[in-house]
């Protein structure tokens, strides 16, 4: 059962981050590429999105792997053979639990230390990206708009560096246009910044009042264009990017240096810790709750339902104790309620498993009590 679970899990997971990760690969290849960013850069930016990526994903799988595992037991009779031999469903909870001990080292892994380290290494790479004016700027062909109101175009980019045929429309004042054209050009970058060096080429300045061109033809022209780039400043110091044990030994610490409430210190603290129980509960609960559903020929559909709607009950506790925290730190303990009901739900459901009479006589209460109704209706 264990190898089964492994396998399984192995395969949605699989599936499931391919499809998120292709998703959100092809959004960030438009605007990478469109900037005149080279392939590698794509790929770095990727990979750097992946952790965080398998980090939402991996509950699911589990919780996923776990009920297609009963499923596949319920349909092939192996479970109703094991239950006949006398192995009880806490016999049967066994290689769940050390499959989800399992996913929660994992999990915690990723939540302590590939996804913290991941996200500060993108922003940093993204902060990296958005000074490097030459490489948003070094495009053939296409009509660049590297900040609000600048459009840059070349012709052709030669071996050597030249750039043939250049327009520059500077319309960001707009009092102000002004235009340039060259023949050819060429970027330098010095201590200075960025400095684009036109050559036998045109300037024009459009003036509202009056409805007036002036035009310049000049032999050689610098101009600077690293104000040119109009970029906001990136955030490198994140409570998301700390370090666990920093956030342990002083979250005060760790809230006055990120800018943060005390509380969203510690909701992200304990919501790495959350994070790993949870991908454990998922697959208990997806586990007992097809364990302790009665046999139908019709299968274990209705039984599916009920696991991923209390699924979505222990999501729904996990948002609903995330505020108070934010407000008060001090009741961080809030926020191991969702494993700890989940815990709950998985013995109360073997239970449930262990004791098919008190399940028969609670299902033939349930219908003797539509049954009146029913006939009363007719």
């Amino acid at each position: 059962m264990l190898s089964q679970l492994l396998v399984l899990f192995g395969f949605f997971a699989l599936v499931l981050v391919s499809v998120f990760w292709i998703n959100k690969a092809v959004r960030m290849f438009d605007k990478l590429i469109g900037d005149g960013q080279p392939a590698w850069v794509f790929f770095e930016f990727t990979a750097l999105t992946l952790p965080a990526v398998i980090g939402l994903l991996l509950p699911i799988a589990a919780f996923a792997a776990a009920v297609y595992v009963v499923h596949r037991l319920s349909s092939d009779s192996e479970l109703t053979v094991v239950q006949a031999t006398g192995l009880s469903p806490w016999r049967l909870i066994w290689p769940v639990a050390v499959f989800g001990l399992m996913v929660a080292v994992m999990m915690s892994i990723l939540a302590h230390l590939l996804i913290p380290n991941s996200l500060s290494q993108l922003r940093q790479r993204e902060d990296e990206v958005s000074r490097n004016v030459t490489a948003q700027l070094l495009t053939a062909g296409a009509f660049l708009h590297p900040a609000p109101g600048i459009t840059f175009y070349i012709r052709e980019i030669t071996p050597e560096g030249e750039l043939r045929d250049v327009f520059l429309s500077d319309r960001r004042e707009k009092d102000r246009a002004v235009t340039y054209t060259s023949s050819r050009a060429y970027l330098v970058t010095d201590t200075g910044g960025t400095r684009l060096v036109m050559v036998a080429g045109l300037a024009q300045r459009f003036s509202p009042t009056g409805q007036r061109l002036f035009t310049t033809h000049f032999k050689d022209f610098s101009h600077d264009i690293s104000s040119l780039i109009s970029r906001e400043a990136i955030n490198l110091d994140k409570v998301a990017f700390a370090g666990t044990p920093e956030m342990l030994r002083d979250p005060q610490a760790v809230a006055r240096r990120t800018g943060v409430a005390p509380g969203a210190v510690m909701a992200e603290l304990h919501g790495r810790f959350t994070a790993a129980l949870m991908g454990a509960v998922a697959a208990l609960v997806g586990f007992a709750t097809l364990l302790a559903g009665a046999f139908s020929r019709f299968g274990t559909w209705r039984q599916v339902l009920v696991a991923f709607a209390l699924l979505i009950v222990l999501k729904v506790i996990e948002s609903a104790v995330l505020g108070p925290v934010l407000v008060n730190a001090s009741l961080w303990p809030l926020l191991y309620a969702p494993p700890l009901v989940g815990v709950g739900l998985s013995v109360g459901l073997l239970w449930l498993a262990q004791n098919p009479g008190l399940r028969r006589r609670l299902a033939g209460g349930f219908f003797a009590w539509r049954r009146p109704a029913a006939e009363t209706g007719a």
